[in-house]
């Protein structure tokens, strides 16, 4: 029979393996100073936009990121560190992150991993600053209407000046 704390750290290694094969983006953050109910804020914040802190043994991370290609990672891994999964929008998760971190300076963001790329603490704040998709597909559209929209006033503008002429030329036969 198996001790139980073996037990603990096989089922969150094998934890951690499935959260990392079925998320967009993967944070490393340093949490050595914040209270346990800001941490419970912060998760109750990520698990509003599909995202997970997940808070283990550090031997038990790095085993579990060994075996997955995220070697690059295991340098984050060092102290009281939690690894944040993003299922949806890694954009939002970093959002969410990096607002913490500005109402809780002793929260660190470390390392990521988004898309094949690891990720350094200055690009995640890079990432956190970009425009949400909805104001970036608002942005997309208006830069699409935008010669439509020159064209249609350029149009009516020389109808207008047709009609002007017009009634002009009117104007002097009957008078």
């Amino acid at each position: 029979m198996k001790k139980i704390g073996l037990v603990i750290k096989e089922t969150s290694e094998k934890q951690i393996k499935e959260n990392l094969s079925s998320s967009r983006g993967i944070f490393i953050i340093k949490y050595s100073g914040v209270s346990s109910p800001d941490l419970c804020s912060l998760r109750q914040s990520l698990k509003q936009i599909s995202a997970k802190l997940f808070v283990v043994k550090n031997s038990v991370a790095r085993r579990a990121l060994e075996g997955s290609g995220l070697e690059a990672l295991l340098k984050a891994v060092e102290g009281p560190c939690g690894m944040v999964f993003a299922k949806d929008d890694a954009v939002n998760t970093s959002k969410v992150l990096f607002n913490f971190t500005k109402e809780h300076e002793k929260l660190k963001l470390e390392a990521g991993f988004l898309e094949d790329k690891i990720l350094e603490a200055k690009d995640i704040e890079r990432l956190a600053k970009l425009p949400t998709q909805y104001a970036l597909r608002t942005q997309l559209v208006f830069t699409l209407k935008s010669p439509i929209s020159g064209l249609v006033m350029t149009l009516k503008q020389a109808l207008r000046k047709i009609v002007v002429c017009l009634d002009q030329i009117k104007n002097k036969k009957t008078s």
